[in-house]
């Protein structure tokens, strides 16, 4: 069973910065696409990045480009999303998805997903 785990979350002050990571049981490369997604409460989740298995990135909202980045460990079991500059309109839960599909990162409903952990931007 492929599972998906999300760190690294926490509270931080605006400005600050964090790193989440995704440990995944099965390697990356067994996937078609992995990507990040969040869910400020209130709001309907929402895209950050996602990563095709090859390697290409696409960036999901021109608000993060610049300040949020995705990579991945040389041994293929983490997925990383580091955020800078963080704002107090970062709040909230992020996941961690991934996708076996021929569809990959164009699914809108990825297959496998985190439980998700919890960023709090204070000011």
């Amino acid at each position: 069973q492929v599972q998906l785990q999300e760190s690294g979350g926490g509270s931080v002050q605006a400005g600050g910065s964090l790193r989440l990571s995704c440990t995944t049981s099965r390697h990356i490369r067994g996937y078609t696409c992995m990507g990040w997604f969040r869910q400020a409460p209130g709001k309907a989740r929402e895209g950050i990045a996602t990563q095709y298995a090859g390697g290409e990135i696409t960036y999901h909202k021109d608000s993060l480009k610049g300040r949020f980045t995705v990579s991945r460990d040389n041994a293929g079991f983490t997925f990383f999303l580091q955020m800078n500059s963080l704002s107090l309109e970062d709040t909230g839960t992020y996941f961690c998805a991934a996708d076996r599909s021929i569809l990959g990162c164009r699914n809108s409903d990825f297959e496998f997903r985190g439980q998700g952990t919890q960023v709090t931007v204070s000011s």
